[in-house]
C-alpha cells in the first residue's frame, strides 16, 4: 500500500518542473525550418533573453546542457596552456574548473569549501600573488546547486578591479537566473553561462553564453575555436541555421518561447519575490525540524543562501532514508547530496536538496514539507514540531496581488 499514485513531483534543483504550459507548446508536429514562424520566433527570444540576463549585449545558444556551455565559454575566451583562476564553493565550481582542465587550460583554484562563500580577502591576496597577473579568467558560480550557497558577484568584481586585473569576470548562473537577482551589465560580468532547465523551465537540451564586448575582443585572441563551439555566427547570425550551429533544436525553441512569456507574463522582478518567499518557506522550516534533532541547513547565514535549492544536512543515514521513503510512499523526488560524499559518508547518505526553481508555488512548497514532515514521522527521526506551520506564515505574508 502507499500513497504515491497521482502525480509524481520532481522538487530537485534541475530539471525543474516543467509547466503544462511549454510542454503543450513543445507537442507538435517538426515545424518548416527553412523559412516562416519558427524563423521569426528565434530571433524574436534574442531580446528576451538579453532582458533576462539584463544585459545588452550578446547571447549565443547552444544545442547543450551546461557542461557544454562551460565548454563553450572556455573555447572563445582561453587559449590551450594560458591560466584561469577557479573560485569553488561546491561541486559545480570545481566542475568547471576540471572542464577548463581539459580543454588543456591550466587552472588554479581556490576552494572555499562546501558551508562558505567566496572570500574577497582571500581572493584578492590570489590576485596580488606573483605570476597571477597572466590568469586570463576568473571563474565563479553564483549558485552552486551542491550547497546552495549564492555568492557575492559584485564583491568579485570590486576586487578584480581594485587589483586593476583585467581577467574576464564569468559567471555559471545555471541555477541562478530567472530565480535570484542577477544583473549582468551593472554587476561588470563579461561571461555568463546559463541553461534552458532551472529557472527556464523547459526540459534539459540548451545552453546559452552571454558575452560583452570585452569578451568579443579576447575572443580574437584565441588561436583556434571548434566551430561548433564558435559564438561570432551563433550571436550574429547571417543565415538561421548559424543561431543552432546547425540543425535547429526546434521544439526546445518552442517550449523556451513559451518559457519566456510565462516569465514576462509575471515580471522579473516579482518573479524573483516569488522565489525569494518560497525559499523563506523552506528556510522556516528547517529552523524548526533543526531545533529538536539532527536537521541543519547547509548554509547557516540566511544572507548567503540562494532562493532556488536548499541543501540539508542530516547526519548518516537519515538523508538517504527520507529521500527514500518520499518517493516510494508519496511521490516526491528529493535531490541527493551531489559533491558531499566524505570519507566517513562516502554515498552523501546524510543530506538531501529540495530544489524550489521555476514553475513553483505555495501549495507546491507546502506540500513538499508536508511530505518531508510525514516521512520524518513515519521514519522516526527527532524533528522540531510546527515547522509546516511556520512555513505557511512566511507564505501569508508574501505581498498579495
Amino acid at each position: 500500500m502507499t500513497l504515491a499514485h497521482g502525480r509524481q513531483y520532481l522538487a530537485i534543483p534541475g530539471p525543474s518542473v516543467m509547466p503544462d504550459r511549454v510542454l503543450q507548446a513543445m507537442h507538435r508536429a517538426a515545424p518548416n525550418i527553412y523559412t516562416g514562424e519558427l524563423h521569426d520566433m528565434v530571433g524574436g527570444m534574442i531580446p528576451d533573453l538579453r532582458a533576462l540576463a539584463r544585459t545588452r549585449h550578446n547571447v549565443a545558444i547552444y544545442i547543450a546542457n551546461g557542461h557544454g556551455a562551460w565548454d563553450a565559454s572556455l573555447a572563445n575566451t582561453v587559449n590551450r596552456g594560458e591560466r584561469v583562476l577557479v573560485l569553488a564553493t561546491g561541486r559545480f565550481g570545481l566542475g568547471w574548473g576540471d572542464a577548463a582542465r581539459g580543454m588543456g587550460i591550466e587552472t588554479e583554484t581556490l576552494d572555499f569549501g562546501k558551508q562558505s562563500t567566496i572570500d574577497p580577502d582571500q581572493l584578492s591576496a590570489a590576485l596580488a600573488a606573483p605570476g597571477a597577473g597572466d590568469y586570463k579568467a576568473v571563474l565563479m558560480v553564483q549558485t552552486d546547486t551542491s550547497t546552495s550557497v549564492k555568492n557575492d558577484v559584485q564583491a568579485v568584481r570590486a576586487a578584480l578591479d581594485t587589483a586593476g586585473h583585467p581577467a574576464l569576470l564569468m559567471v555559471d548562473c545555471m541555477a541562478s537566473l530567472g530565480c535570484d537577482p542577477f544583473e549582468m551589465d551593472d554587476w561588470g560580468v563579461d561571461v555568463m553561462v546559463a541553461g534552458c532547465q532551472k529557472g527556464l523551465m523547459t526540459p534539459p537540451g540548451l545552453g546559452f553564453v552571454f558575452f560583452n564586448d570585452r569578451a568579443a575582443a579576447q575572443r580574437e585572441t584565441v588561436q583556434f575555436v571548434p566551430r561548433y563551439w564558435d559564438w561570432k555566427p551563433r550571436a550574429d547570425p547571417q543565415e538561421f541555421y548559424q543561431y543552432f550551429g546547425g540543425t535547429a533544436a526546434t521544439h526546445h525553441a518552442y517550449g523556451l518561447r513559451a518559457a519566456l512569456d510565462m516569465i514576462g507574463e509575471e515580471g522579473l522582478e516579482n518573479v524573483w519575490s516569488r522565489h525569494a518567499t518560497l525559499a523563506r518557506a523552506v528556510w522556516a522550516a528547517a529552523e524548526i525540524w533543526g531545533a529538536e534533532g539532527p536537521i541543519r541547513l547547509n548554509i547557516a547565514d540566511p544572507a548567503l543562501r540562494a532562493h532556488s535549492v536548499t541543501a540539508f544536512r542530516t547526519g548518516m543515514p537519515y538523508g538517504r532514508l527520507l529521500r527514500d521513503w518520499v518517493t516510494e510512499n508519496a511521490g516526491v523526488t528529493l535531490g541527493i547530496g551531489v559533491g558531499m560524499n566524505t570519507p566517513e559518508d562516502p554515498r552523501a547518505d546524510g543530506y538531501f536538496r529540495i530544489g524550489h526553481m521555476g514553475h513553483v508555488n505555495a501549495h507546491m512548497i507546502l506540500g513538499v514539507l508536508g511530505v518531508i514532515e510525514a516521512g520524518l514521522i513515519a521514519l522516526d527521526i527527532p524533528h522540531g514540531q510546527g515547522a509546516v506551520a511556520a512555513a505557511a506564515k512566511v507564505c501569508a505574508a508574501h505581498p498579495a496581488g
